[in-house]
């Protein structure tokens, strides 16, 4: 039977882990994040499935089906593995994905390179994930393609298969024209989202930035907008946007935009946190501490996390305010990239060292200011960790939205914190009760960690409520339902 949803997404849906010699699929073992947030969608339709690329050996068969149908708590649907060689991954994933679309995707242009780019074995790649959508896709389906690494495929699912409805959502930033037109490949990218029915973003700077671009690259017969959503409209702001394209019109044919954030699993969160284990592990982890405050900071390797810039701005703090030694503590989780990352592995060695350094200079025998871990924590732990912490500090120099900051909000259930994030993120145009902050600016940097550490409990309790009760309306079912909607006039037009 054909699915009248097919999501393209190149992860898999599922953990693989291995049990007596065999390889066992489990959900995964977080339920926030992009994985779990798109399986939500599984049992809203009649009939879904899941296109992902599985490793397979060069020149060998495939030591696995490719088709498979998975039946968990989310509900039963397909999923169509694609065989991909080592050599695909690494052109397709390591490569190009990382080395030329994600320097520009996050404007870090002098990171850019197509030195050992094969832009047509990314291609290739794209077309085995649009063909393998197409035979899934039953009459009239919608086929929702995910992330800039697949943005070849909605063009060649129109030329297969007219009859679909094609939805693409980043869940990255989107760069200003300037930026993006550096790609050597950019009209062939717009071209394929132009053929797309609905374009998604998190946030509408990044949604005018794609107007811009098919402004900038096409002639537009029609551009229709409308004033941001008062939820979103944090003026003053790095990403501030009074108002957000809605549809574009271009060569005679209308695609529609949208800007609405993801949200977290804020109920999950809660009542897991409360759990009777995890409040003994966050007892734990608060007598380990002795009295000092504690921030917390979880992302993972990679340069515009801004990792390192917070990183300089706590060895300011601690030459600035030397009584605080001993007494605060920063928890930092920057889980290492896979292998075959080469950018990475260069801004994890620098974080690596940039930790050493700190702690060696002004730590002691009795005191080390920052722990650092490289490797995940499982969902409870991350969730012990932020309710212990007093403080969560997320600068990044670029993020389409970044869930950690609702995550931390959702797990201190009402009570006292501060979250410190950048204007940068995504998350920023929403959260406007944290301590926003510009992480490019080492007086700014400075002046935000001395806020929230100098905040008095009763404010950081009435904005910890106000940014709860935003999280709580703008859930990950709010959001599931905006998109279903728009599903639902796509198919009616």
């Amino acid at each position: 039977m054909a699915s009248s949803l097919v999501i393209v997404y190149h992860r898999q849906p599922y953990e693989e882990h291995s049990e007596d010699g065999k390889t066992v699929l489990k959900e995964n073992k977080s339920p926030n994040g992009i994985v779990p947030a798109l399986k939500g969608f599984i049992g809203q339709v009649d009939r879904a499935s899941w296109v992902a690329w599985k490793k397979s050996p060069a020149g060998k068969l495939p030591k696995f089906e490719r088709r498979i149908t998975v039946n968990d708590s989310y509900g039963s649907y397909e999923v169509v593995r694609l065989p991909l060689t080592p050599e695909q991954i690494n052109q397709f994933y390591h490569v190009v994905s990382k080395e030329a679309l994600w320097p520009i995707l996050n404007s870090f242009p002098s990171l850019y390179s197509t030195e050992n780019c094969q832009w047509a074995v990314f291609r290739e790649v794209n077309r085995l994930f649009a063909e393998a959508a197409c035979a899934e896709a039953a009459p009239g389906a919608v086929i929702w393609v995910h992330d800039y690494n697949l943005w070849l495929v909605p063009g060649m699912v129109r030329q297969m298969r007219p009859d679909v409805k094609i939805a693409f959502f980043h869940h990255t930033p989107f760069p200003a024209p300037d930026v993006f037109n550096i790609l050597p490949w950019r009209d062939e990218i717009l071209a394929s989202l132009l053929d797309c029915d609905l374009v998604g973003f998190h946030v509408p700077r990044y949604a005018r930035n794609f107007a811009a671009l098919v402004q900038s690259l096409r002639k537009v017969e029609h551009l229709v907008e409308r004033k941001v959503y008062p939820e979103l409209q944090a003026t003053g702001t790095a990403l501030s946007e009074p108002v957000t394209p809605v549809s574009i019109t271009v060569g005679g044919r209308r695609v529609r935009v949208d800007a609405f954030p993801i949200g977290t699993h804020a109920d999950l969160i809660r009542s897991t946190v409360q759990k009777p284990d995890n409040l003994a592990r966050v007892a734990h982890i608060r007598r380990e501490m002795g009295g000092q405050t504690v921030i917390v900071s979880i992302g993972r390797v990679d340069y515009a996390k801004g990792t390192r810039e917070m990183l300089l701005a706590f060895e300011r703090l601690l030459v600035r305010r030397p009584e605080l030694h001993g007494k605060v503590r920063l928890l930092v989780t920057a889980v290492a990239a896979a292998d075959g990352m080469r950018v990475y592995k260069r801004a994890q060695q620098a974080i690596e060292q940039l930790v050493g350094r700190i702690n060696g200079h002004h730590g002691s025998l009795t005191w080390t200011p920052i722990l650092l871990s490289t490797t995940p924590l499982t969902f409870e732990e991350t969730l012990s960790y932020y309710r212990a912490a007093d403080i969560c500090w997320i600068t990044p120099l670029r993020d389409g939205l970044n869930l950690v900051a609702k995550e931390f909000i959702a797990a201190h259930v009402n009570e006292s914190g501060v979250l410190v994030l950048s204007e940068f993120a995504g998350a920023a145009v929403e959260l406007q009760d944290a301590v926003l902050v510009n992480p490019y600016s080492l007086s700014q940097m400075d002046d935000a960690i001395d806020r929230a550490l100098d905040m008095p409990p009763q404010e950081q309790r009435e904005r910890m409520q106000r940014m709860d009760a935003l999280i709580s309306r703008y859930d990950i079912t709010h959001w599931t339902g905006h998109v279903l909607e728009l599903f639902a006039q796509l198919r009616a037009e």
